[in-house]
């Protein structure tokens, strides 16, 4: 897994459906998802502490955590399916944990005002992430190039820890 924060809120050129962007911590990947008018200011709302005069949806679930004692330890987005997202809210009450399914949309905006960490799974980020750093990219694999065909076998088993002599 892979912990993401989120970096904004952006609209796609076309559609002017909103999208949530999630970087993670190298700003090398990112992972959009669209997300509904609604999620979207919640979600714009928790980034900038703006506080509505009553609680709002969102609030109001972050507040039932907190009368409950209840936790939020993260959320978890796992698994892209016919380009729909998934994710549960990880939660916590003293010894007992449970996980609840959940819209990564409302996830992210509970996690925002939970100050909850936002992991993806690896495979989702495979999927669905977009480069943004292609020149970093790059340089990394070429790098990786330039240490494989200067490697020897004698090297890969001087690093691998065995010996040639292998007398029992």
């Amino acid at each position: 897994m892979i912990e993401m924060k989120v970096a904004g809120i952006a609209l796609d050129a076309v559609t002017r459906s909103p999208i949530v962007l999630l970087k993670d911590s190298t700003d090398r990947r990112a992972l959009p998802i669209y997300i509904g008018q609604e999620q979207a200011k919640a979600i714009i709302a928790a980034l900038e502490g703006q506080k509505a005069p009553r609680p709002l949806t969102h609030d109001l679930i972050s507040l039932i955590f907190e009368a409950w004692s209840l936790s939020l330890s993260k959320i978890i987005i796992h698994s892209l399916q016919d380009n729909t997202f998934y994710a549960v809210l990880c939660l916590q009450q003293g010894e007992v944990k449970k996980e609840i399914d959940c819209r990564p949309s409302d996830a992210i905006a509970l996690a925002l005002r939970t100050d909850s960490p936002i992991w993806v799974m690896e495979e989702v980020l495979a999927d669905a992430s977009i480069p943004v750093d292609r020149e970093a990219d790059e340089e990394e694999r070429q790098a990786f190039k330039e240490f494989v065909s200067n490697l020897s076998p004698e090297d890969l088993i001087k690093r691998s820890g065995f010996s040639e002599n292998t007398d029992s």
